[in-house]
């Protein structure tokens, strides 16, 4: 039973040294995904400002903090990277970018030191990280948008409906 136990973890420490290393042979992720409130879909960014530096969001070795009585409205952050094709999810964390926070979810495929704990984040990521959520496509009128139309074709079934009575 021990043996099992050691052979597992031996395999998820082979597993995880050779997913961090392909991460990190570039020394950049390849993209994030963004989801929170006020966005209408998980967005994905590519500005090397966000992508560029595992500590891009806060310098964890150094930056740790008590947990915040409240940190305001916060947003899903899941940075990837490619390999052969595929993207692959690296880790996951949650950024307050008015209050300045950064909890760190953690490794997906594995963990870390720097897991579920609170971080201050890097007062430079919050003008590139606000600019990326801005620049979603504006589609809030996409919802209203159906009925819209449907109120426009009556009022022209309507309008013609009294010019046939008129002229006929």
């Amino acid at each position: 039973m021990k043996y099992k136990f050691i052979f597992f973890q031996l395999l998820l420490l082979i597993l995880l040294t050779t997913t961090v290393g392909t991460a990190f042979a570039k020394g950049q992720f390849s993209f994030i995904t963004i989801a929170g409130s006020g966005l209408r879909e998980v967005i994905k960014v590519v500005d090397p400002a966000l992508t560029d530096d595992f500590f891009a969001f806060s310098e964890f070795f150094k930056s740790a903090t008590e947990e915040p009585a409240n940190p305001g409205e916060g947003y899903e952050v899941t940075r990837y990277f490619v390999d052969d094709g595929r993207d692959i999810a690296f880790d996951h964390l949650h950024y307050y970018p008015y209050t300045g926070y950064v909890y760190y979810d953690g490794l997906v495929t594995g963990w870390s030191e720097y897991d579920g704990k609170w971080y201050t984040a890097k007062a430079a990521i919050k003008d590139a990280f606000i600019s990326a959520i801005k620049e979603q496509p504006d589609v809030s009128f996409v919802p209203f948008a159906g009925p819209a139309v449907v109120l426009i074709i009556i009022a022209v079934a309507i309008r013609r409906h009294k010019l046939q009575k008129r002229s006929g």
